[in-house]
C-alpha cells in the first residue's frame, strides 16, 4: 500500500477553529471546574487556569509551526517519530489513542445517564447505544460529515458559555437577585477566606485536573492533514487560542469562584448548575443538563475523530500493520474507526466490570497521556528548528514561525513536564505516575521488539 501523507482535505476554516475551540470545552469546565475550585481556592484556581492557558498557547504555537510545515494526518505522532524517535512516535500514538478511547468509554456511560433523567424507564445501555450509532455513522460517512456536526455542537457550548458568563457578570453586579442575598455579592468572594485558604500548595497539584480540561485543543494538528488550506486555517485558529481560552475559561471561572462559596464547589453538583438555581433561573438542571449532553456528544465525536486518526497514521507509516490504513470510498479510515469504537466499548465494559482495577488503570493512564503529547511536540518543534537550520534551510521559508524560539518551546516542555511531577504531592493522583510511567516503559520495549522482528523477516 502506498504511503500517504494525508486523508481527503474537506475542513474549512470555520470547522478548524470551532473543532479546536470545542474540542476544549467539555465535562473539564462543566463538571471538574468545581473540584479545582474547591482544591485550589477562588483565586487559585483563576491562576491555575491562566497558567494552563498561557501552557496550551505555547504549545499550540509549537504545533503551528510543524503543522504548517508538514500538514499531515496523525501529525504529533508523525513528528515525534521523525524528530525524536520511532520509539517515540510509537509511545506518543499509542497514549493519545488510549487517551480519546477511554474518553469513548466514560462518554457514552455519561450520555446515557443524562438521558435517563428525561427518560427514567428506558436503560441506560439503551441510550449508549443509539449514541455509538450516532457517532461512528457521522465518522464513518465523510470527514465534512464530522466537522459540520461538530461545528455546530460546538457553537451550543459556545453559546451556552458566552450566556452564562453575561448571567453571571450581572448577578455579581446585582441587576439578578441571588437565593437569600439582599446585596450585590461583588468580587469579595474571590479573596474573604484569603489569596490561597488550602494553602498555594493547591495551586499546583490541580494543574493536572486543569491541564485535562484544556486538553483537545491539540485537536489542531489531528486535523492539519485534512484542512482545505492548512498554510492559512490552522495559523488562524492557533492565534485566537489564548484569548478564547481565556474569555470562556477564566471568565467561567471567575464567574463561579465569585458566586459559589469555595466550601460548597465540586462537592454535590456542576457548579454551573447550582449558579443558575442560585439565579432562580427556571430549569436549571435540565439547561446544564443539556449543554453537559451536547460537550459528551462533541467530545465522544472528536474522540473518535482523533483515535482513528491516530491508528490509521500508524498504519500508514508501517509501525502497525498496514491493515489499519485502509479507508472507504469517502476517504474515512474505517478499519481504525471500526478498531477505535471497539476500544471505546472495552473501556464502557471495563467501567462497569472492572472499575476498581482495570477501569481505574486505564483512566489514570489516560489523564497525563496528553501531557507527555504536549511534552513530545514542544520538543519535536525544537528538533525540527535545529535540523531545518542546519541542513541549509532560512527561517524565511518557514510559513509559520514559533515566536521566541527557543523560549517558547522549553517553556511549552518545561512547564507540562512538571504539571506531571507535581501531581506526587496529591495522594488522590498520585496512581496516575504509578500506572502510567511503567505503560510508556512496556510501549517502548512493545516497540523494539517489534522493531527487531520487522528486521528480522527483512533479511
Amino acid at each position: 500500500m502506498e504511503k500517504k501523507m494525508h486523508l481527503n482535505r474537506k475542513m474549512e476554516s470555520r470547522h478548524i477553529r470551532m473543532i479546536s475551540l470545542g474540542g476544549v470545552i467539555g465535562t473539564g469546565l462543566f463538571l471538574s471546574s468545581g473540584y479545582t475550585i474547591h482544591q485550589a481556592g477562588p483565586i487559585g484556581t483563576i491562576i491555575a487556569y491562566l497558567i494552563g492557558a498561557v501552557l496550551v498557547y505555547t504549545v499550540m504555537l509549537c504545533l503551528g509551526e510543524l503543522a504548517v510545515a508538514m500538514p499531515y494526518t496523525g501529525s504529533f505522532h508523525v513528528y515525534a517519530k521523525n524528530y525524536i524517535g520511532p520509539a517515540t512516535g510509537f509511545v506518543v500514538a499509542i497514549l493519545y489513542w488510549l487517551t480519546w478511547t477511554i474518553a469513548l468509554g466514560s462518554e457514552f456511560t455519561a450520555a446515557g445517564l443524562i438521558m435517563q433523567q428525561w427518560f427514567p424507564t428506558i436503560p441506560v445501555w439503551c441510550w449508549s447505544l443509539v449514541f455509538m450509532i450516532l457517532i461512528f455513522a457521522v465518522n464513518y460517512f465523510s470527514v465534512k460529515t464530522f466537522a459540520e456536526s461538530e461545528f455546530w455542537l460546538a457553537a451550543i457550548k459556545v453559546f451556552a458559555i458566552v450566556a452564562f458568563i453575561i448571567l453571571g457578570v450581572l448577578a455579581i453586579v446585582g441587576i439578578i437577585p441571588l437565593r437569600g442575598m439582599h446585596h450585590a455579592p461583588g468580587l469579595t468572594n474571590l479573596y474573604k477566606n484569603g489569596l490561597f485558604p488550602n494553602g498555594w500548595h493547591g495551586v499546583f497539584t490541580t494543574m493536572l485536573t486543569v491541564n485535562f480540561a484544556f486538553s483537545g485543543t491539540e485537536l489542531i494538528g489531528v486535523t492539519a492533514g485534512e484542512a482545505k488550506d492548512p498554510e492559512k486555517t490552522i495559523p488562524q485558529a492557533i492565534h485566537t487560542t489564548l484569548w478564547r481560552l481565556i474569555i470562556f475559561f477564566v471568565g467561567s471561572i471567575v464567574v463561579l469562584s465569585a458566586l459559589i462559596p469555595y466550601k460548597v464547589a465540586g462537592v454535590t453538583q456542576s457548579p454551573f448548575v447550582y449558579v443558575l438555581k442560585q439565579m432562580n433561573i427556571p430549569f436549571a438542571g435540565d439547561i446544564m443538563n443539556f449543554v453537559v449532553l451536547t460537550a459528551i456528544v462533541s467530545a465522544a465525536n472528536s474522540g473518535l475523530y482523533a483515535s482513528a486518526r491516530m491508528l490509521w497514521s500508524l498504519g500508514n507509516e508501517g509501525t502497525i500493520p498496514k491493515f489499519f490504513a485502509k479507508t472507504n470510498h469517502e476517504g474515512s479510515p474505517i478499519v481504525a474507526l471500526t478498531f477505535s469504537m471497539l476500544g471505546g466499548i472495552f473501556a464502557l465494559i471495563s467501567s462497569v466490570v472492572a472499575a476498581d482495577t482495570v477501569y481505574l488503570v486505564l483512566v489514570s493512564i489516560s489523564g497525563l497521556a496528553v501531557v507527555f503529547v504536549w511534552m513530545a511536540i514542544a520538543l519535536s518543534e525544537i528538533n525540527f528548528r535545529k535540523r531545518f537550520l542546519k541542513e541549509g534551510h532560512s527561517l524565511s521559508e518557514l510559513k509559520f514561525k514559533t515566536p521566541c524560539w527557543p523560549l517558547v518551546p522549553y517553556f511549552a516542555f518545561l512547564m507540562s513536564a512538571l504539571s506531571c511531577l507535581l501531581i506526587w504531592f496529591d495522594p488522590k493522583q498520585r496512581i496516575a505516575l504509578y500506572c502510567t510511567l511503567p505503560f510508556v516503559a512496556v510501549c517502548y520495549l512493545v516497540h523494539y521488539f517489534w522493531a527487531k522482528m520487522g528486521k528480522t523477516a527483512k533479511k
